[in-house]
């Protein structure tokens, strides 16, 4: 079973998405992650460690610790402020 945590900064930008089909596509893209983390693309130099996974105009950021079966959700940016 996967543990699964969020961070504060990726609550907060959830929180702020008014548009309700955009929460919808997060909200599947989180379930598909969850049911096979290594689905995103792995990150690389700073943010070695992490994957993404790209919801249209967002970038989904998280990190997947194979040992201990966790997945922890870091991010939700948009694609210009990277």
């Amino acid at each position: 079973m996967v543990t699964i945590e969020y961070d504060p900064s990726f609550e907060r930008a959830v929180e702020k998405i008014r548009d309700a089909g955009l929460k919808e596509r997060v909200k599947k893209h989180i379930i598909k992650i969850i049911e096979h983390p290594e689905i995103g693309k792995p990150m690389r130099f700073s943010r070695k460690g992490t994957r993404e996974v790209y919801v249209s105009p967002y970038r989904l950021s998280y990190m997947f610790f194979e040992n201990d079966q966790k997945i922890v959700f870091l991010d939700l940016y948009h694609k210009d402020e990277q």
